[in-house]
């Protein structure tokens, strides 16, 4: 009898101790993820994949393991498909060339880390440095109206956290933009844009600026050309201009053979262009003096594009 209350007891113990340990294993909180740096997140997302294809391929997968910071615009899978799409001659990853691939990584990363908060409209300076002169390509960023990158680029998941920057997941891969590019993407150069396009003008603007170059294009901005236009009467709109003259102007705002960035800039230089020669006048701040008296504001400098610079004026420039 007694060794039957003594067994009893022991099993009401033994039962008292398992339900105790199990309350306790439940209240146990989850074990903290371990820190993973750019390409170790990318390597535990499967939506990218080929993200992590391309870096090794371009082998660039220890400059996104080094301490950064970095900001990554990283493409999806079905971005990365989009590309091959693009061309007949790439059926995967290894038909692109790793100088090609290389670029074209390096302009999804910014050497600072950048949350979604601090997005603004803006050029923003990438990796990449397959320009004239080996200046780096910058990466517009339009917030107005919803977030958009290189004009067409809309991001999917925003703010990974890294131990070495940040991870914004993009649905396309954007290519570094040629000065053409930079002025179809930003619509305060609609404008000009049309004044490139108009169908009447002898040269072919377009074609021309979408070369190797390098160039240095004087962009005026949207108001820049209606003030052109309000400087005589019978210009109601870009067509009113006659194309001799449209074609004079437009001459004078693009340097051929030459990436000229605003630290090349000098007080008193000759710049010449197309149309005709340009001052700089750095005097209180940077300007240009035209050839008919004019004094114009450089508004934005050094907007690098993979042919050459732009940089926007606040007034059309008239030879």
């Amino acid at each position: 009898m007694k060794n039957f209350k003594f067994l009893t007891c022991l099993f009401l113990f033994a039962g008292l101790f398992t339900f105790t340990s199990c309350d306790d294993d439940e209240a146990m909180p989850d074990p903290e993820p371990t820190p993973m740096n750019i390409v170790e997140t990318a390597q535990a997302t499967d939506d990218l994949s080929l993200l992590v294809d391309a870096l090794v391929q371009a082998d660039l997968v220890s400059t996104l393991e080094s301490d950064g910071p970095f900001t990554v615009f990283a493409p999806n899978n079905a971005a990365f498909q989009a590309l091959l799409d693009s061309n007949p001659s790439w059926n995967s990853l290894a038909d692109i060339d790793n100088n090609v691939l290389a670029n074209i990584l390096k302009f999804h990363v910014l050497g600072a880390r950048v949350p979604a908060a601090d997005l603004s409209d803006s050029y923003v300076t990438t990796l990449a440095t397959d320009a004239p002169n080996d200046e780096q390509i910058v990466l517009q960023i339009d917030v107005t109206g919803g977030v958009t990158f290189n004009g067409t680029t809309e991001p999917i998941t925003t703010d990974i956290e890294t131990t070495n920057g940040i991870v914004h997941i993009v649905d396309e891969v954007m290519l570094p933009p040629s000065v053409v590019v930079l002025a179809l993407n930003n619509d305060n150069f609609s404008s000009l844009v049309l004044a490139l396009t108009r169908e009447d003008l002898d040269t072919d603007y377009v074609d021309i600026l979408s070369g190797d170059g390098p160039f240095t294009v004087f962009a005026p901005t949207n108001a820049a050309f209606q003030a052109l236009l309000d400087s005589n009467e019978e210009w109601d709109a870009l067509g009113d201009i006659p194309a001799e003259t449209l074609t004079a102007v437009l001459n004078y705002h693009v340097v051929s053979g030459a990436n000229v960035q605003s630290d090349q800039l000098s007080d008193n230089q000759e710049v010449e262009s197309l149309g005709g020669t340009l001052t700089v006048d750095l005097s209180d701040g940077a300007k240009l003096e035209t050839t008919s008296g004019q004094s114009v504001n450089i508004s934005v400098l050094d907007v690098q594009g993979s042919n050459g610079v732009v940089h926007a004026v606040d007034m059309v420039l008239v030879p």
